[in-house]
């Protein structure tokens, strides 16, 4: 059986004219007829070339791998008990599942505090990102956990002020940070600036560390989707040169005479924008960690993405050696923007498989006395049992769940349903729910209540989204917690979980889920 889907996907806006009869290893139809117009990939690849790698139309999507794994999270069960409680008296009057705790402090001085166990592990400079981050940024903040500012969003900004090389000023990123930093409440979540090459180079972190007040930073190894740099289109031509200038790769050359020609008479329609790819030396990795902390970064993190085992092993001991606050590990399968399709398809270690080899890393430093920062899981999580299963497979060490695409979805979904209020053209399906935000939106009146009349309707139906689909999750994750007795974080353990096949087991160490219990069964039927 064939785990990838060939030569037709609705990422690619492609499909097969014969699409009850393909040819499983290539994708093609099983009759392929001369005077065909060329819908699948190949056919559209004779006409568009190099455009058809990237998921379409840019922009307006995000995108994750078809690829079916051969073990994923839904190979896992959640083992709950009948008996006692962990965190909480056992209690049937306090061992209620409203009583569990979804509270996370991490860093050196666990001085990063969220009220929820899961972090947005970094959305940049896509459009995708740029019109949606008020709903991310605010509905972050208010539920008080993390965003991640990705790469490149300084580059991308027009307005930004680059003096020397070097960024003096922003609009974009100051934006950014700013939505979040003025929601925040309590002291909970946090904002995050991450940075690649480029970013590095023009001084990205330092200006919003010395500018901006932010105080966690993230280097960024790479991500799930792919194994080159980030990546994006550019409709307009000025913007192309500009990016040209301030040394991105530029495809193809915007300076060049003949290409200014070909794009104005319409030959192509968009230039394409890389990232360059990083060298990982430990040496190099040490100095910008310690140039960080000079430049009074208070907690600095880095993300690794599904790369080989060697480097999954250098992440885990440099993030230790270096005493990092939180490394994440984002499994193969993902992406938020303009990740090439075959390659998010058919790239890098898959999740399950990557975040067991973590754990097996970082328990190796651990029994040997050595510093293990939080760890964060990320890769295809979107509901509270994934989340549940994330936490255990790699507990103690995994302290937070890395989602991006679900985030997105849901502040997409209440920034539409806010428009559709405002235009007074509700579909049916919501307007079942009433006509107004605190009709629709659940979580509306406890909102109106925190925050008062007024502040709340400065709030977009984006960040109301965001903050629904987060109050879903934690009642869905404090119900599965109740169920395995576990009332506080801390006490989640590998063993809230069994594996459903054998292959399962071999790659995670979880126990099949027959021989789970063997020892404590044997003792309570030899009982007297």
């Amino acid at each position: 059986m064939s785990l990838s889907r060939v030569n037709a996907s609705a990422a690619t806006l492609t499909k097969n004219r014969t699409e009850g009869s393909i040819v499983p290893a290539s994708g093609m139809c099983v009759t392929c007829v001369d005077g065909c117009i060329g819908m699948c990939e190949i056919g559209k690849s004779a006409y568009r070339g190099h455009e058809v790698i990237y998921p379409q139309p840019f922009g307006v999507i995000t995108t994750a791998a078809e690829k079916a794994y051969p073990v994923d999270y839904s190979h896992f069960n959640i083992m709950g008990t009948a008996v006692g409680a962990h965190g909480i008296e056992a209690d049937s009057d306090k061992a209620v599942f409203p009583n569990v705790s979804l509270e996370v402090a991490f860093g050196h001085d666990k001085g990063v505090k969220f009220h929820y166990p899961w972090v947005i592990p970094g959305i940049g400079s896509t459009d995708i990102a740029k019109n949606n981050w008020e709903g991310l940024a605010i509905g972050s903040a208010l539920a008080g956990t993390g965003l991640t500012i990705g790469e490149n969003v300084v580059g991308m900004d027009p307005e930004s002020t680059i003096k020397k090389g070097r960024v003096v000023d922003t609009v974009d990123l100051k934006r950014r940070v700013n939505l979040f930093k003025d929601h925040q409440r309590d002291g909970y979540g946090a904002i995050i600036v991450q940075s690649n090459i480029e970013d590095t180079r023009l001084g990205v972190q330092e200006y919003a560390i010395e500018k901006l007040g932010v105080e966690c930073v993230e280097l960024k190894w790479g991500q799930g989707a792919k194994d080159i740099g980030g990546e994006v289109k550019i409709k307009n031509l000025e913007k192309a040169q500009m990016l040209y200038k301030r040394g991105y790769v530029v495809l193809p050359n915007p300076t060049n005479p003949e290409v200014i020609k070909a794009f104005e008479r319409g030959a192509f329609k968009e230039f394409e924008r890389h990232s360059r790819v990083g060298m990982v030396t430990e040496e190099s990795f040490a100095q910008r960690v310690e140039e960080l902390r000079k430049a009074g970064a208070k907690y600095v993190f880095l993300k690794t993405g599904a790369y080989r085992q060697a480097d999954l092993a250098r992440a885990v001991k440099f993030a230790s050696k270096y005493k990092l606050d939180l490394l994440t590990v984002d499994g193969a399968g993902g992406g938020t923007g303009m990740s090439p399709w075959r390659m998010m398809n058919e790239w890098g270690v898959p999740p399950v498989e990557l975040h067991s080899l973590t754990y097996e890393y970082a328990k190796k430093l651990a029994d040997k006395g050595k510093h293990v920062p939080a760890i964060a899981f990320a890769g295809g999580f979107t509901f509270e049992d994934q989340i549940f299963k994330g936490l255990a497979l790699g507990a103690p060490f995994v302290k937070l769940i890395g989602m991006a695409r679900s985030p997105i979805a849901a502040a997409m979904v209440g920034k539409t349903i806010g428009m559709a209020i405002d235009a007074h053209q509700l579909p049916v399906y919501v307007e079942r729910f009433g006509s107004s935000k605190d009709e629709i939106f659940v979580t509306a009146n406890d909102l109106r209540t925190e925050l008062g009349d007024k502040e709340f309707e400065k709030i977009p139906a984006g960040a109301i989204g965001l903050y629904t689909y987060y109050e879903r999750l934690a009642q869905g994750l404090r119900q599965l917690m109740a169920g395995s007795r576990k009332f506080t974080l801390d006490h989640m353990t590998r063993d809230d979980l069994a594996a459903l096949t054998h292959e399962a087991a071999d790659i995670s160490g979880i126990p099949y889920v027959m021989d789970v219990d063997k020892a404590k069964v044997e003792e309570i039927l030899s009982s007297s």
